[in-house]
């Protein structure tokens, strides 16, 4: 029951965002809205990351799953993408390489303020 309650605060918050992008007259998608209205209310402490946690944790393992209907729709489309194949690929491979190293950037900086913010703290105790 633990399960189903964490996972409906998800859709429920999926469903806000949902209705955020109808109310709103911004191109913004509803998936977006609903990031960020998980992300302000687990910021403000009105949602604690425990209401949800398990959940999400799932959500996440399965999320490979989730690319399998993507890939074969493009295996189904070849045909149509022959021509742009080379370019497509290299744009792919480009914006994967600077995901990856904005993401380690982000990471490494994040730990090293985390090892500041300890050490200060205990230099402090």
């Amino acid at each position: 029951m633990k399960y189903m309650k964490q996972f409906g605060i998800i859709i429920l918050i999926a469903l806000a965002g949902e209705f955020l992008e109808k109310l709103l007259p911004l191109p913004v998608p509803g998936s977006i809205y609903g990031l960020g209205i998980m992300l302000a209310l687990l910021m403000s402490g009105l949602l604690k990351v425990e209401a949800v946690k398990e959940s999400a944790d799932f959500l996440i393992e399965i999320m490979p799953l989730m690319f399998i209907p993507a890939a074969v729709g493009l295996l189904d489309s070849y045909h149509e993408l022959e021509g742009i194949f080379l370019p497509l690929a290299a744009v792919v491979a480009v914006t994967t390489v600077v995901v990856m190293a904005v993401t380690g950037k982000c990471a490494q900086s994040m730990i090293r303020k985390g090892k500041k913010d300890t050490d200060m703290t205990q230099k402090k105790g």
